[in-house]
């Protein structure tokens, strides 16, 4: 099989080295550059849409979310090339966050009150305590402001209508702010069936103790802890399988990832957020806990036929610790040779993500630069062995969190 992959951060790093085991890959090309991907790769310039029709592409796979916010899934599909990952239309349920919470009122999934605003005078009146203030659109995950006062709710509108979020705030979404410890659930979906995956736990305050700003992630755990298999089911039955159900009744089927981000209240799981494709960093210790040939799945999911033996896993958990240059997410200092990755294993790999070659060397490229992974028979001996990678890795200004896996 020939599959073509969008994308060429760490999260497609992972599945690129997932795609690369499976015995019915023939061929595996690429769209963007990471020092991770195997020599044997083909790297895609010019339209991708050209490519796989002039190549024969069986299977695209989508990593990142723009460029199916951007329609390229129903221009493949349009080609009669099956994709793995949603049409833009579907893809609304991350492009856009009023459109999200409005399917979820319409289809009676538990999420946070919320209001939806384009000026920034009517949000300013919509805030009377402890809020959440979200940019519309994508923002590289860095779009959500959280407020725990009124204050702070209206510095943060003011934020969002400032202009730093461009197109993605032309319009802005305020909701209640929940309280309760976060994890994620991702799905494999075939427009009518969803699977749930293993759960995740990410951590995306930029420093220890979840302090800082947000950040796209600074670390992932899976499976996350105090999240039961019956907690899984629960959301399966309340969240994805709903979505996936109302999104076909809707017209718009979901194939693909299906990604959800949740508050565990009192009341039980409320979504967060949707994202329409794997999780950065969470794919990172997904792909390391997974026990499977993962093209299959892709496949069917793209062809909508999911295979129906459950999904296999790994024993213990895995812990992914991602390692940023200084100031993130501020202004960075780039071009920083990257020293001490170590050989390469099955339980233990170093994804890159903000990275490139240069000559013989690796440098820095970017804020989120390493997802040091690993898996063990517990969390603690998965956390152990991901920082003891960690600290055998050097580049100039690097740092990283000191808590992942142990705070919430």
């Amino acid at each position: 099989m020939h599959v073509l992959l969008l994308g060429s951060g760490g999260r497609e790093h992972a599945l690129a080295w997932m795609i690369g085991k499976s015995p019915r890959l023939s061929r595996l090309s690429v769209v963007g550059q990471n020092p991770g991907f195997p020599a044997s790769v083909t790297i895609v310039s010019g339209d991708p849409v050209d490519f796989a029709v002039r190549e024969g592409v069986d299977l695209v796979v989508v990593g990142p979310e723009a460029p199916l916010a951007e329609g390229i899934t129903d221009r493949m599909m349009s080609e009669g090339i099956a994709v793995f990952g949603p049409s833009q239309g579907a893809a609304q349920l991350e492009s856009s966050k009023a459109f999200a919470k409005a399917f979820m009122d319409r289809h009676g999934i538990p999420t946070a009150d919320w209001s939806v605003h384009d000026s920034e005078k009517s949000a300013l009146l919509a805030i009377d305590g402890p809020c959440v203030v979200k940019a519309d659109g994508l923002a590289a995950g860095k779009g959500v402001l959280i407020a725990k006062d009124v204050q702070q709710g209206k510095e943060a509108v003011q934020e969002v209508f400032s202009g730093r979020f461009g197109g993605a705030a032309s319009q802005v979404v305020v909701e209640d702010l929940l309280e309760g410890p976060e994890v994620s659930i991702l799905a494999l979906c075939d427009g009518n069936r969803a699977v749930a995956l293993m759960p995740c736990r990410d951590h995306k305050r930029r420093f220890d103790d979840d302090e800082g700003p947000n950040t796209g992630g600074m670390g992932a755990v899976c499976p996350a802890p105090g999240i039961s298999p019956a907690d899984v089911q629960q959301v399966l039955e309340e969240v994805l399988q709903p979505t996936v159900d109302g999104m076909r009744q809707e017209g718009m089927a979901f194939r693909g990832v299906l990604y959800a981000g949740l508050m565990w209240t009192v009341d039980g799981p409320k979504v967060l957020e949707f994202n329409v494709r794997f999780g950065d960093p969470e794919c990172q210790p997904l792909m390391m806990m997974m026990d499977e040939d993962l093209l299959p799945w892709l496949e069917g999911a793209a062809r909508g036929c999911l295979p129906q033996p459950p999904l296999r896993w790994h024993n213990g958990a895995a812990c992914c610790v991602v390692m940023v240059s200084g100031g993130y997410p501020g202004s960075i200092e780039t071009g920083s040779v990257i020293q001490g990755i170590p050989v390469p294993s099955e339980s233990e790999m170093v994804f890159y993500a903000g990275a490139r070659r240069d000559g013989d060397e690796v440098v820095n490229s970017g804020g989120r630069v390493l997802g040091v992974t690993a898996r063990g028979s517990d969390l603690n001996e998965a956390r152990e062995r991901a920082y003891r990678l960690v600290n055998g890795i050097e580049f100039a200004t690097a740092d990283w969190r000191n808590d992942i896996g142990i705070t919430n």
